[in-house]
């Protein structure tokens, strides 16, 4: 399989630069915390805000998941490290995801296998309307498996991997 990330563009130097779009907010003054203000599914649909769930005030990032014969909207929180999430689906934790936008009802593009031995895949929600592959959060598929990424810019800014409880 062919890299997804473009690996000479991308830069993990730690140093980021002020945040001028409106895709990504970073407060918590000495603590940053990492908010996704925009989400866009793979047809440009805006995927954050389309309920009124909320987590801390910000709008949620929904999502379409598929498993089996249970198929549903899951609300994740925006905020990057946060597992929290609303949904009424009752999956068992480790159970594979088809991941889809909840507006066009399309799969959220394949970005990668996750490298940590699960059998986990990373999926692509988008910072901006453009579907860059250089702006995006990667979502895992494994039920309960809390690891994503955020790229911003071809720079990883934030990745996290815990191992939480439903």
């Amino acid at each position: 399989m062919s890299d997804p990330v473009d690996r000479r563009n991308l830069r993990i130097t730690g140093q980021h630069r002020a945040v001028t779009s409106p895709s990504l907010d970073l407060g918590g003054g000495n603590n940053v915390t990492i908010v996704v203000t925009q989400a866009f599914g793979p047809k440009g649909d805006s995927i954050i805000g389309i309920t009124d769930v909320t987590f801390d005030g910000y709008p949620a990032v929904s999502v379409r998941v598929r498993c089996g014969e249970l198929d549903g909207l899951v609300h994740l929180s925006p905020i990057h490290g946060d597992g929290r999430k609303r949904c009424d689906l009752d999956i068992p934790a480790g159970s594979r995801c088809e991941l889809l936008c909840p507006v066009s009802g399309q799969p959220l593009d394949f970005v990668a296998d996750v490298e940590d031995g699960s059998s986990a895949r990373y999926f692509a929600i988008y910072l901006t309307p453009q579907l860059s592959s250089g702006s995006l959060v990667m979502v895992s598929d494994l039920w309960g498996h809390y690891h994503s990424r955020i790229i911003d810019d071809f720079e990883l800014i934030s990745q996290w991997a815990a191992k939480n409880s439903d």
